[in-house]
């Protein structure tokens, strides 16, 4: 197929050239870098070739385009397919603020320097790090749940910003997934949410090639994945063989006339397909092919078989005639109608381009509320409510909703014209996400890497089912809004199932997380201001069931040094204290109360509040210091929660207060008694820490 003289080929040879491009590129680099996966972009190369060459809306000169369709590689370790498509279409790179450069993404070297520190090619694609990586995958099953929350966005923009006779909105969203992707709980979570919400804009392209790494899929994997997929509502088909060409385009039209559901495209593919051993051990296992493999496999395509990272003469070109050209005309088509629909629409035009840069619009925050001081008070996600629905309505692309508790976690959305979003109405801002806590995380990141802030929300227990798509938020530096209730053993008779212990210290130990517990109701409207502002970290807020009283802030310090994550809330006179009192949340109070005993004993005490420690951490020394002098060694931490970390903050002299077992079930007044969570627990505390004991 590749004369040493690059002979010129045209039509269906051109087409397997530059699908065998796509192959040879993908087993160079894994075998250069003696590492990665060569079967799967093997395998799927033709498939690949298909979607963007013929049928992805997209522009790669400019890959910011709003309606571009979205590409999502679920399979994250099929990576260097998705590294061989940005380079052989030539994307172009967005720097860091946001614009685009005349520099491609990704080039040959990049490829040669697949997996290598500092490369923008890593083992699995990162979003971040790769323009032309809408999300980051690699974890089985996220892609697919992002590519869910991608598809929910585009419904809800159309539903939104899309006028008579302007169409801004109408993009796609194609996900390549493996077996592992269907096997993952996410992955069953996200296709059910999906099949429910009719999402007609989104299409699952499964490489059924009958492998995983332990060996043959029929080992743990049996079932009859097109019958699923039609229970979970979404439209199915198959297509045979990954080589066809002509039968992937039919495949892809179904998709396009199909307005009622998802589809799934399901295609037999075989592991390092074209190889004369077609299910060879090491592509189908995640390793180089070795050198002598590589050799036979190159000859079977008739590629030069000491040729390393070729890309013929005709195969960038074939790109640029075919997806570059197609693309440009599109997205110039696009940006002729957007610059009327600014015209006649500049207000909506206005918001858009707010949402693309991550912008707040005018008076976000306008109308919040501020708390009287209440000593019976309210819980924070009472608060957090109110607070919540102001926000919401000043920030018109702000949208969420729970894993089915949102009349407990005080999430709904409830002004006027904030609505369900449902099959039948996709503006709405209240996304019922039902019991799928995991699909809910991995939906909310797909939404807010299509420029929504979103927010899911539960019980603080259940963060343990979300923690991957929390996890891969911080990775990823976008800021998706995590809500939590229920945050301690305060939650009373529902016992140690539900209440959490070790959740705040595994989630402050996430970096990039940005974890919130606001101590009272004005804490609480500090810690949305912080929330809204957030561009490149995600947030866990971290609220109550229990009522929580309102601190008296003309007594104490106003709620805005929760800004700084730390701020000293009450002093000794003089700023001189024998102990400081460290506390979080519903234990702030407690503190509080155990400071004004420690006062009337003639005790110079100090009372500072925690909400955020990542916050903290990111001061200067000097303000550190002046909340937590070192010469004060004497120092207490009461929260409700496992106690691992809070030395670094009271330190080998200090006294910490917490969880060391699980929680129990009883009434709240009886827990907090005997777990030691009271005024003179944290009283002899204080007093044991100030003696050295």
């Amino acid at each position: 197929m590749v004369a040493s003289d690059q002979v010129l080929v045209t039509g269906k040879q051109l087409d397997t050239l530059c699908i065998n491009t796509i192959r040879t590129l993908a087993i160079d680099a894994v075998q250069q870098a003696n590492s990665g996966h060569p079967g799967a972009p093997m395998g799927f190369a033709p498939v690949a070739y298909c979607l963007w060459q013929d049928f992805l809306r997209y522009d790669p000169a400019d890959p910011t385009w709003l309606n571009r369709d979205r590409f999502v590689l679920s399979n994250g370790h099929a990576s260097m397919l998705l590294y061989a498509m940005l380079y052989l279409t030539e994307v172009r790179r967005v720097d860091d603020n946001g614009q685009v450069t005349r520099d491609h993404t990704i080039t040959l070297d990049d490829i040669k320097h697949f997996r290598q520190l500092g490369s923008r090619t890593p083992g699995h694609p990162e979003s971040h790090i790769t323009t032309g990586v809408e999300t980051t995958t690699g974890p089985l099953g996220q892609g697919v749940g992002n590519s869910v929350g991608m598809a929910i966005a585009g419904k809800w923009q159309a539903a939104n910003f899309n006028r008579p006779n302007f169409e801004i909105f109408d993009f796609n969203v194609y996900a390549i997934c493996s077996d592992g992707d269907l096997m993952e709980g996410v992955g069953s979570e996200a296709a059910s949410l999906a099949g429910h919400l009719k999402l007609s804009n989104l299409c699952w392209i499964y490489d059924n090639n009958s492998v995983t790494l332990d060996g043959p899929a029929s080992w743990s994997f049996s079932e009859d994945v097109a019958t699923r997929f039609i229970g979970y509502g979404w439209n199915v088909t198959r297509v045979a063989d990954a080589n066809d060409l002509e039968m992937l385009a039919r495949a892809f039209d179904t998709f396009h006339k199909t307005t009622d559901r998802p589809t799934l495209i399901i295609v037999d593919s075989h592991i390092g397909y074209g190889s004369p051993h077609k299910h060879d051990t090491n592509a189908a296992h995640g390793e180089p092919l070795g050198e002598e493999e590589v050799r036979l496999v190159k000859k079977f395509y008739g590629w030069p078989e000491d040729a390393k990272f070729l890309v013929p003469d005709g195969v960038l070109e074939h790109f640029r005639d075919g997806i570059g050209k197609r693309g440009r005309d599109l997205r110039a088509q696009w940006a002729k109608q957007f610059a009327d629909y600014s015209q006649k629409y500049p207000e909506l035009a206005g918001r858009l381009s707010r949402m693309q840069h991550h912008e707040l619009p005018d008076g976000w925050d306008k109308n919040l509320p501020t708390f009287p001081a209440d000593a019976k008070g309210v819980a924070t996600r009472e608060s957090s409510g109110k607070v919540l629905n102001v926000v919401a309505q000043n920030i018109p692309w702000l949208i969420g909703g729970s894993a089915d508790l949102a009349t407990s976690n005080k999430t709904t959305l409830k002004f006027e014209g904030a609505g369900d979003f449902q099959a039948d109405n996709y503006a709405g801002r209240n996304l019922h996400f039902g019991i799928r806590e995991h699909g809910m995380g991995a939906s909310v990141n797909g939404m807010t890497v299509s420029g929504l802030r979103a927010f899911g929300a539960t019980f603080f227990n259940f963060s343990d089912y979300m923690r991957a798509s929390m996890r891969l938020a911080a990775l990823m530096q976008i800021p998706s809004i995590f809500i939590f209730t229920h945050d301690s053993i305060g939650l009373g008779e529902d016992g140690p199932t539900h209440q959490p212990i070790e959740q705040l210290a595994s989630l402050r130990a996430m970096p990039n997380m940005i974890v919130l517990r606001p101590g009272d109701a004005n804490e609480v409207v500090e810690a949305w201001k912080i929330i809204a502002n957030l561009q490149h970290s995600p947030a866990t807020l971290v609220l109550s069931r229990q009522n929580l009283p309102t601190l008296d802030r003309t007594k104490y310090a106003p709620a805005s040094g929760a800004a700084k994550g730390a701020y000293v809330l009450a002093d000794a006179p003089g700023g001189k204290p024998q102990v400081i009192l460290l506390g979080t949340g519903s234990e702030l109070s407690l503190c509080v109360e155990a400071y004004e005993k420690l006062k009337s004993e003639g005790i110079a005490a100090r009372v500072v509040s925690m909400p955020s420690w990542a916050i903290f951490e990111k001061q200067d020394a000097a303000y550190k210091e002046s909340v937590l002098p070192a010469e004060v060694t004497a120092r207490v931490s009461v929260e409700m929660a496992a106690t691992f970390g809070w030395e670094r903050y009271t330190g080998s002299k200090g006294r910490n207060i917490g969880m060391h077992r699980f929680g129990a079930s009883a009434p709240l007044k009886d827990l907090l008694k005997y777990f030691g969570f009271t005024v003179e627990k944290v009283v002899a505390e204080a007093h044991a820490a100030i003696a050295g004991k």
